[in-house]
Formats: structure tokens, C-alpha cells, sequence
């Protein structure tokens, strides 16, 4: 039998909640992936006010929920394979602690892990106008091998709904790790 690939989601107290959920959602439907959830407090938050959801909703969507605080949890060791992980939202708050290895919690734990294992690691942070310390801290996760992919909309496509935009974004970031995205957006394929 073949073993499901995991992928751990992440989710933090920026704004964007809907990037978290959308991914759990796409890769509910995909029987090769396994997802490991971890929520901060601030991110509950988010999720509470944004979409109106409950924790335990969200929970509802991944294989494996874990406590932002658990660090014990499986995704706390480079020896629980994975591909990777995906922070969706990131703060800048956590941006911070990945690029400087503060692995106070689990996400950052986790985080610190991926990159010490050469896995994939896609930051999503959310936070605008940057000022120069998310700017470096952004250039420190990218030169220890980590993907910067803020959450911008691409207007090229022509999305006629937030969904649609929301579906281009989390479809690129899946991508990445091979998850099949079909139907979620077009790449661009040139004039």
C-alpha cells in the first residue's frame, strides 16, 4: 500500500483565512495527500471574523489537527516525512520567528524543520505596506531555501469573483508540491 504524501498547513493571525481554508478543502478531495493543520490563537481569531467559522470546523477539513503548543507533535520532527508546509496566512509575527529560527510554538517549530530538512517551506505573508524588517526577514527565509508568495490576485485572468481569485492563489501554491490542481486555474500560456 501506498503511503499518502503529507503536507502540513499552517495558519496564522493575518488577514486571509480563506487561503488556509480553500487549501484544506482542495486537499480534502485528493486521496494521495494527508494534512496536518495547525492554528495559532490569533489565527482562530481571524477565522472566527473573516468566515465565521469555528475552530472545530476547521478541524473538521484536515487528516490531523494539532495544538499550536504541541510541541511533542509528529510535525515537530525532521524524521515525520513530509513535502513540505504551507503558511496560509503568514504574519509578520511568525515570518519573524521562522527567519530568525524562534521556534516558540509549533508552527514555527514546524517551519524550522522544514528547512532544516531542505522541504519545501511556502510563506504566504499578508501585510501591507512592508516596512524593512518584513522586507529582511522575508530575504532571510528566501536565502534559507523558503518561498515568499504573497497573496496577490493576478488580473491577467480575468477572475470574476473573489472565489476565482482565491482558487488562482491556493492552485499555484499547490502546485508547487504536485497536488493535482485541475479546474483551479489556467496557467498562462502566453497572448
Amino acid at each position: 500500500m501506498n503511503q499518502k504524501k503529507r503536507l502540513i498547513i499552517a495558519m496564522t493571525g493575518a488577514t486571509g483565512a480563506i487561503y488556509g481554508v480553500r487549501m484544506l478543502q482542495i486537499l480534502q478531495t485528493q486521496d494521495a495527500w494527508e494534512t496536518h493543520l495547525v492554528i495559532s490563537s490569533a489565527g482562530v481569531v481571524n477565522l472566527t471574523h473573516e468566515l465565521a467559522m469555528k475552530r472545530a470546523e476547521l478541524y473538521a477539513l484536515a487528516d490531523v489537527a494539532h495544538g499550536i503548543n504541541d510541541i511533542a507533535a509528529s510535525i515537530a520532527s525532521g524524521g515525520f516525512k513530509t513535502e513540505g508546509m504551507i503558511i496560509a496566512p503568514c504574519s509578520m509575527k511568525t515570518l519573524a520567528a521562522v527567519a530568525h529560527g524562534f521556534g516558540d510554538n509549533l508552527i514555527s517549530r514546524a517551519a524550522d524543520v522544514a528547512l532544516k530538512e531542505r522541504r519545501r517551506l511556502v510563506v504566504m505573508p499578508r501585510e501591507t505596506p512592508l516596512n524593512l524588517i518584513h522586507i529582511r526577514n522575508m530575504a532571510a527565509v528566501t536565502e534559507m531555501g523558503g518561498i515568499i508568495f504573497p497573496p496577490m490576485p493576478v488580473f491577467y485572468s480575468k477572475s470574476d469573483s473573489l472565489a476565482a481569485m482565491v482558487n488562482e492563489t491556493v492552485g499555484r501554491v499547490l502546485d508547487m508540491f504536485g497536488v493535482d490542481v485541475d479546474g483551479l486555474y489556467t496557467p498562462w500560456e502566453g497572448l
